[in-house]
C-alpha cells in the first residue's frame, strides 16, 4: 500500500516532528530490546554464567540490523511479539541463540524499553518547552512598557503591558519545567525482576545466590544510567508512572492552551497576531480572513493530550494483582500519541512566540477608549486627598460611571466621564488635573519593574542552567 491509500495517522502526517517521530519508531524500539538483551547478557556473564565473549559479540553485530520480515512472519505464527523478535535474533545471531533473554519475562525488554524512551521523549519536550521560554522572554522584555488594557471576566479593568501578560504564560511555562524535571530526575528502571516480580528465574540461574541477584539489577540500571531500578513490582513498572507523565503533559497542554487562547482573544481584538505568511490564505470563501489558525490547532491538540492522561490513570487503576494485559493496547496507542501531541503543540507556541505582532495603535486606541474608567480609582485617591470622604466619592463615580457608558454604548457617543467628574464640585478637582492623571504609563502600577524582576529572578537563571537545550529552537510547522 502506498501512503495514500491506507490511513495514516494525522500526527505523523501534518503535525509532530521527525525527532520525535523517530523516537517512537520501530527501529528504536526493537533495537533497543536488543540493546536490554545485550546489557542482560554482558552482565550476566559478569556475575559468572557461562556466555561467552563470542556470543556478546555476535549480538551487537545485529543491534540495529533487525529481520523485520522474520520476525513479522514468527509472530505470525507463535502471536507472541517478544518472543518472535527473540526467534529473529536467534536466526542472526545462532551461536547467542541460546543465552538471548535468558532469564528473563517479556517486559524486561517492553517496560525498560518504554521507561528509556519516555526519559528521552521528555528530554525533546524539556527543550521545546526552554524554547518557548526563551522566546517569549524576549517578547515580554521588548514589550514590558507597552501598556494595554487588562481584564477580568474579559471586561476592562486595569491597565497592564503587553510584556507584563507574557510573563503570566512564561510563569505556568516554567511550572511545567519544573514538574518535568522532578519527574525526569526521579525515574528508574524496572531491572529484571521476572514474572511476578520475585527474580525467582534468577535466583535459579545464580544458585539461589540474592547478592548477585540484586547485583544484576542494579548492574543493569548502571548500563542505562538510571540511579536505580523499582525495588519492588509485579511484572511490570508500576502504570502509574505512565499516568504520572500523561499527566506532566497535560500540564504543558493546559499552560498552552491558555496561551493560545489569550491570542485567539486578542487577535480578534486587532491587539496581537500569530504569525501570518505572504501566500497564507485564512479563508476559502473569505480572502480577506487572517484566522489564528495556529493557536486553534494548539487548542485542538491540547485538548487532545488532556483526554489522552486520562486513558493512563484509567489502565493505572484497573491493574491486576502482579499482572494484567488490558494495558498494553491501550498503552501503545496513548502513550506514543501524547507525546507526539505536545511535541506538534510545544512547535507550534514557539512558531508563535518568535513571531507575535504587536498592533501598537489598536492597543492605544483601545487603552484611550476606556482610560477614563482605568483612572477613576486615581481620581479618587487624590480626591480623598484633597478632603473628600472615599465612600460618597465612590458612589459618585459609580454614578458617573454608569451614566458614561451608557452614552457610549447606547448613543454611540465619546466617553464623556473625565468631564462628568471635574463638573462635580464633590470632588474639587480641575479637568487639567484630571488629564494629568490619565497618563496611560501612570496607571500601570509595578507591571514594567515586575517584568524585569521575573526575567531576572525566575527565567534567565534556569535559561542559563539549561543552555544547551537551547542550541536549536524548532519553529519549523509541517503544514
Amino acid at each position: 500500500m502506498s501512503k495514500t491509500d491506507t490511513y495514516l495517522l494525522p500526527l505523523e502526517e501534518r503535525y509532530s516532528s521527525n525527532e520525535m517521530l523517530h523516537l517512537f519508531s520501530a527501529d528504536v524500539k526493537f533495537s533497543t530490546w536488543r540493546k536490554l538483551w545485550i546489557v542482560l547478557a554482558k552482565v550476566e556473564k559478569e556475575l559468572g554464567l557461562d556466555i561467552r565473549s563470542y556470543q556478546i559479540q555476535d549480538l551487537q553485530q545485529y543491534v540495529s540490523d533487525i529481520n523485520y520480515d522474520v520476525a513479522n512472519e514468527r509472530e505470525k505464527v507463535c502471536r507472541h511479539d517478544v518472543m518472535a523478535h527473540v526467534y529473529a535474533y536467534g536466526q542472526q545471531c545462532p551461536s547467542a541463540a541460546g543465552i538471548i533473554h535468558l532469564g528473563a519475562t517479556s517486559c524486561y525488554v517492553t517496560d525498560n524499553t518504554d521507561i528509556l524512551i519516555i526519559r528521552d521523549a521528555l528530554v525533546i519536550i524539556k527543550k521545546r518547552l526552554l524554547g518557548v521560554v526563551k522566546l517569549l522572554s524576549d517578547f515580554a522584555l521588548e514589550n514590558k512598557d507597552v501598556v494595554t488594557l487588562g481584564y477580568t471576566h474579559y471586561q476592562p479593568a486595569q491597565l497592564t503591558t503587553v510584556g507584563k501578560r507574557a510573563t503570566l504564560w512564561i510563569q505556568e511555562f516554567l511550572n511545567n519545567l519544573e514538574e518535568l524535571d522532578w519527574i525526569v530526575s526521579n525515574l528508574k528502571i524496572l531491572g529484571c525482576k521476572g514474572t511476578t516480580g520475585t527474580q525467582e528465574s534468577f535466583m535459579k540461574l545464580f544458585d539461589g545466590d540474592e547478592e548477585k541477584v540484586k547485583e544484576l539489577d542494579n548492574k543493569i540500571a548502571e548500563y542505562f544510567n538510571f540511579s536505580g531500578v523499582y525495588p519492588v513490582s509485579g511484572q511490570t513498572y508500576p502504570r502509574s508512572l505512565d499516568a504520572k507523565v500523561l499527566d506532566c503533559l497535560s500540564h504543558i497542554a493546559i499552560s498552552c492552551n491558555k496561551f493560545a487562547t489569550d491570542m485567539r482573544l486578542l487577535q480578534h481584538d486587532k491587539e496581537l497576531e500569530e504569525p501570518f505568511e505572504k501566500n497564507q490564505i485564512g479563508s476559502s470563501a473569505m480572502a480577506y480572513k487572517r484566522n489564528p489558525m495556529r493557536s486553534e490547532r494548539i487548542c485542538s491538540l491540547c485538548r487532545y493530550v488532556i483526554n489522552e492522561s486520562r486513558n493512563a490513570t484509567d489502565t493505572a487503576m484497573t491493574q491486576w494483582l502482579e499482572r494484567t494485559l488490558d494495558d498494553s493496547a491501550n498503552k501503545r496507542m496513548c502513550v506514543p500519541e501524547a507525546f507526539l501531541s505536545i511535541d506538534a503543540v510545544l512547535i507550534l507556541a514557539a512558531n508563535i512566540s518568535d513571531g507575535i505582532v504587536v498592533y501598537h495603535k489598536m492597543i492605544e486606541k483601545r487603552v484611550e477608549a476606556e482610560l477614563p474608567f482605568m483612572a477613576t480609582e486615581e481620581i479618587l485617591m487624590h480626591a480623598v486627598k484633597n478632603g473628600g470622604d472615599r465612600q460618597k466619592l465612590h458612589e459618585q463615580i459609580r454614578i458617573h460611571s454608569m451614566e458614561a457608558a451608557m452614552n457610549v454604548k447606547l448613543k454611540g457617543k465619546d466617553n464623556d466621564l473625565v468631564i462628568r467628574i471635574a463638573s462635580n464640585p464633590m470632588f474639587n478637582i480641575s479637568l487639567n488635573d484630571v488629564q494629568e492623571i490619565l497618563n496611560p504609563s501612570n496607571l500601570c502600577g509595578r507591571a514594567s519593574n515586575q517584568v524585569t524582576e521575573f526575567l531576572n529572578s525566575c527565567v534567565y537563571p534556569v535559561l542559563q542552567v539549561n543552555k544547551e537545550y537551547l542550541q536549536d529552537i524548532n519553529i519549523d510547522v509541517k503544514v
